[in-house]
């Protein structure tokens, strides 16, 4: 009995600021699907609206477990549309050079960071961003990083600035391909390498035509599987930097809980255990409680916090895109990566 107490004290505690992040992500939605545009820029936008009422203590709970909890049931469930027969497709070839352009450009956002002295976390967060998948990367980098207000403002600023670079590249990048008369295989292994979130990938994929679509999105789950470890990897390195004795410590696990959960819907989607609708389903989901998760981070910043962080975290997500853009492209031109 004790048990339901406490259950029904939570929800109480939480449904009003939960209600409100439901209520901006089921307007963003609705904009979204009747008026084109990015759902996710929409729920963020309307989010700082309506930052106001996070001063309010009956709604920050709310807020503080859309933020954080349903952002990672949101990025778990991304695993479910990614199977070990899509990863094989790429070949080790195009794999390995995925990888590496993964991993050049978190390097190259830390060494941004270091030369604009901006902290070592803000390099991780907007290379990992642009490098993976955009906002969802944003957000579930920014869950294993040391909690501060510093980070959460950076974290917001980072998923509007993919976003709107994404929405750019969508249109842009086809156009640049038509010109440069590259193959639809060429044009997709760009597209999947190098713009930030998948839906848009899709979109500039079938700008250029079905093939190129196909392939773009073959590649681009491949760089959101690689979500997994090299979030786990932050955290471990978190982890290894934090006190022995602690509480930050116990706050930053070795591997993190949704990224076990992430792997485990990888393996049911690979061996066949899940059916079709579920995954459909826990797609849909996903995508429904990261735009949650991402109006909930809009109602807990305000637009002061974004302008104090300056000009410098919009230059680095800038020089970013150019340089996994440049990086893939030189590679596709040099014959390096083919399906």
């Amino acid at each position: 009995m004790n048990t339901v107490v406490v259950a029904r004290q939570s929800v109480a505690r939480v449904w009003p600021g939960a209600l409100i992040c439901v209520t901006v992500a089921l307007a963003a939605t609705f904009l979204s699907e009747h008026y084109g545009g990015p759902q996710l820029l929409y729920a963020l936008l309307m989010g700082l609206s309506l930052h106001f009422l996070h001063a309010n203590p009956q709604i920050t709970k709310g807020v503080e477990f859309c933020g954080r909890t349903v952002l990672r049931i949101g990025v778990a469930l991304l695993g479910a549309r990614i199977t070990s027969r899509q990863v094989t497709q790429l070949g080790w070839e195009t794999g390995a050079f995925i990888v590496a352009a993964v991993v050049s450009t978190i390097l190259c956002g830390i060494l941004l960071a270091r030369l604009l002295g901006r902290r070592h976390e803000e390099g991780v967060l907007s290379g990992g961003a642009v490098a993976i998948c955009g906002a969802s990367a944003a957000m579930a980098i920014s869950a294993v990083l040391p909690q501060s207000r510093e980070n959460e403002r950076l974290t917001l600023l980072n998923v509007v600035g993919v976003t709107v670079f994404s929405t750019v590249a969508m249109v842009a990048y086809p156009v640049l391909l038509r010109a440069m008369e590259l193959s639809p295989t060429q044009s997709g292994i760009f597209l999947g390498g190098t713009i930030h979130d998948v839906a848009q990938v899709v979109a500039a994929g079938m700008i250029v035509g079905p093939e190129a679509a196909d392939t773009a999105t073959i590649v681009k789950l491949f760089r959101v599987l690689l979500l997994m470890p090299v979030v786990m990897a932050i955290a471990m390195v978190i982890r290894a930097r934090t006190p022995a004795a602690g509480v930050a410590r116990v706050k930053t696990p070795l591997v993190p809980a949704f990224l076990v959960a992430f792997v485990a819907l990888v393996i049911a989607a690979s061996v066949g255990a899940l059916p079709r609708p579920a995954v459909t389903a826990a797609v849909d989901a996903s995508r429904w409680l990261l735009v949650v998760a991402i109006a909930a981070a809009g109602v807990k910043t305000s637009f002061e916090d974004l302008l104090q962080l300056g000009w410098r975290p919009v230059v680095m997500l800038l020089i970013e895109s150019v340089f996994i853009a440049a990086f893939v492209l030189v590679a596709i031109l040099a014959g390096s990566v083919r399906l």
